[in-house]
């Protein structure tokens, strides 16, 4: 199905928001991928590290509340 022109040139409000604010501040996208780098784009731990993290972890009790008897 193919659009009118009229609908092809049609950009949301959201749309326009955007674009407004991608040239006041043009270096944000830089920014926002630094920052994502700096909280998401982790290294993956090597399995020995994982290994000896899980054997490290101490279990814990099924109702932590309760005194061991």
């Amino acid at each position: 199905m193919k659009l009118s022109k009229q609908h092809s040139m049609y950009e949301s409000d959201h749309t326009q928001f955007i674009k407004q604010l991608k040239e006041k501040n043009p270096g944000m996208e830089q920014r926002q991928r630094e920052g994502r780098a700096l909280l998401w784009d982790k290294e993956s731990t090597p399995l020995t590290e994982q290994e000896r993290v899980r054997a490290s972890t101490v279990k814990q009790q099924a109702y932590v509340y309760q005194n061991k008897l």
